[in-house]
């Protein structure tokens, strides 16, 4: 066992010292494995099961400060978002990552031991396929962060890397493998179960979360590897979609449970100080979203706060920012939307509804709303009352602006996450049910063999959304009403959007007037022409479904597809990370706008500088955040 363990800490990345291989060695030895015939494989499976829940220190930086903002389920204040990039941060994702692939493989390589060796107990087989189950979405998600990644990095030498397409074609080999060769006759011993965080060893739903797996990674590839796309997607289909075998319910789901304290099992998203405020982007699609009203669904202390659908708002072009793309820029909305994607306010809170048990409330700031606009000598030329407001912050580069606007960038006056996904006592979802359904409608969409209509399975998906946030459906599904991007929910309902005539207010004086608000030109689909179509209403409405446990998989989507709507950063003063965005591009969309990977990070040139040339060959560009990986847009 030891020489397998010393084997599996030359780790993919080759940042680990000495030092910490020979503590993985003894946080790993189990007190009853001395020697190979009593070394436990389940052990190791746990281990790298738990490590991927991502202690608070690796949490904070890639799942909120990477991918939350990448995938625009939050507004972090421009850091990632605008292409900002810390080293530290990758480190310390990368190091753990390279763990949890070390253990996995441990898992493996001590299960395929104690096979030739005629020593397995009749469970070890399916231990050995529910470790690849695992280790294929490991390296996915390794490689959808930084791109080429050692396919066999665990053979005792510095591994060698390889590009995205074999990283992508391995795994999903390893899937289809994996899932065929699981025996659901096997019965485990009393007390294994409990050492599976996801499915307790039900072996029937590893199968279903490796075909379910596998459908999201073949679809990964369906813009620039389309024939390898279907045909993966397909024989998922195939071989269990009549019979439903992949995941469809939440007891199925790969989700596990939190815990509070500050550990591996510590909430993703629990740190305080992480204010998590809603993004612009999904405020944008929710807003108008399914025609059902706010008035049905708020409490009466909000009904007076509820605005008329045509109106935008209060003007402050003075103190907001306008050089931008996104709808409604330089407006702050002094009240709440009419219409509104029910969901939100499950979501995310309203400021100032300090009696809601939900409410963030953290830190001291959380609790005020009030704050001033100034003019350019400094002066507070007007107070702003955030309470029962919905706005959401643009990020970017404000300028001098930042200095006028005391609103904008303050955690009170803003929505933020809801305080039942903070407390860590809620399940991390890996792969809800709702996925499988959205994946599905998109491959029936492209013309691909499925077990039901591109309509049903829309219509499916959106259903297992609404009965996770505990919402009521009621009409939404016939919705014709447009969001701020242009999208409807009712499948039927393809027409285009047209310019309509909003009213607003000048903030300082209170003048009412009237203005024709067009919606925004998506050129990353389909040249800016469509933002109605069917692909469109899958992936927003997977979006917001995706929200807010799987960040990483609604940027995978915007870079793969471009939608939804992203709007661009603020650039009132230059943004020297991202140059391609200028005075005279930022009401275009273009891939170069948003970052696209994550570098590596900087030990690895010093440490293995030939797998580091390697990779860079295998990007076919920097090793830059702005590099677009193999099957993203380009």
């Amino acid at each position: 066992m030891k020489h397998i363990i010393k084997k599996s800490c030359m780790l993919v990345a080759a940042t680990l010292v000495l030092a910490s291989c020979k503590k993985f060695e003894e946080i790993n030895v189990n007190p009853v494995a001395a020697n190979d015939e009593q070394a436990q494989v389940e052990y190791f499976i746990n281990g790298s099961i738990m490590g991927a829940q991502m202690n608070p220190d690796v949490a904070e930086r890639s799942f909120v400060l990477y991918w939350k903002a990448a995938g625009r389920q939050m507004s972090e204040g421009g850091t990632f978002s605008v292409g900002n990039y810390n080293d530290q941060w990758t480190s310390v994702y990368y190091d753990q990552v390279a763990r949890w692939l070390n253990a996995t493989n441990t898992a493996i390589q001590l299960g395929e031991k104690q096979t030739e060796a005629g020593l397995a107990k009749p469970h070890t087989p399916n231990l050995i396929q529910v470790a690849r189950i695992w280790r294929a979405y490991l390296m996915s998600e390794m490689s959808d962060n930084f791109g080429p990644i050692p396919v066999n990095g665990f053979n005792g030498t510095n591994p060698e890397f390889n590009d995205v397409k074999t990283v992508y074609y391995h795994v999903l080999a390893e899937l289809a493998d994996a899932s065929q060769k699981l025996n659901l006759t096997v019965q485990n011993p009393s007390g294994l179960d409990k050492q599976d965080p996801a499915f307790g060893y039900n072996y029937a739903k590893w199968r279903k979360y490796a075909n379910s797996l596998r459908m999201r990674l073949a679809m990964r590839l369906s813009e620039v590897d389309p024939a390898k796309a279907q045909s993966e997607f397909e024989a998922v289909m195939t071989a269990g979609g009549a019979s439903n075998d992949f995941i469809t319910s939440m007891d199925e789901s790969f989700q596990v449970q939190e815990r509070d304290g500050w550990s591996d099992l510590s909430g993703v998203m629990s740190r305080p100080w992480n204010a998590q405020p809603i993004s612009a982007t999904i405020n944008n699609l929710m807003i108008g979203l399914g025609g059902i009203k706010s008035a049905d669904v708020l409490a009466p202390k909000f009904q007076s706060y509820i605005k008329p659908a045509n109106w935008l708002g209060q003007y402050y072009p003075e103190q907001f920012a306008t050089k931008t793309n996104a709808p409604g820029a330089g407006f702050w909305l002094n009240g709440l939307p009419e219409v509104m994607d029910p969901r939100a306010y499950v979501l995310f809170s309203i400021p100032g509804d300090v009696e809601s048990a939900n409410f963030p409330d953290q830190n001291s700031d959380d609790l005020l709303t009030v704050r001033n606009l100034r003019d350019a000598a400094g002066n507070n030329i007007k107070a702003i009352d955030a309470k029962y407001s919905w706005n959401a912050r643009i990020n970017g580069a404000w300028g001098p602006k930042t200095a006028l606007n005391q609103v904008y960038n303050f955690t009170g006056a803003m929505p933020r996450l809801n305080m039942q996904f903070r407390t860590s006592t809620n399940k991390r979802v890996f792969f809800g049910p709702w996925e499988s359904y959205f994946l599905i409608a998109e491959a029936a969409v492209r013309g691909w063999n499925t077990p039901m209509t591109a309509q049903a399975a829309y219509e499916m998906a959106i259903q297992k959304s609404f009965q996770y946030n505990g919402t009521q459906l009621g009409g939404y599904l016939t919705s014709e009403s447009y969001n701020r991007v242009g999208t409807s929910v009712s499948w039927n309902h393809t027409t285009e959007p047209t310019s309509r005539v909003m009213e607003y207010e000048e903030g300082l004086t209170g003048t009412k007037r009237t203005i024709t608000v067009g919606y925004p030109k998506n050129d990353l689909y389909k040249n800016g022409t469509v933002k109605n179509d069917h692909l469109t209403k899958i992936i927003t409405q997977k979006f917001i479904a995706q929200t807010p446990w799987l960040p990483l998989e609604t940027w995978n989507d915007h870079r793969r597809t471009g939608l939804p709507f992203f709007e661009n950063p603020v650039i009132e003063i230059p943004l020297q990370t991202l140059p391609a965005l200028t005075d005279a591009t930022y009401m275009t969309s273009n891939v170069q706008f948003f970052p696209q990977r994550l570098r590596y990070p900087s030990s690895l040139k010093n440490t293995n500088a030939a797998g580091y040339g390697q990779a860079l060959s295998d990007l076919g560009g920097k090793d830059e955040v702005l590099t677009p990986l193999w099957w993203a847009k380009k």
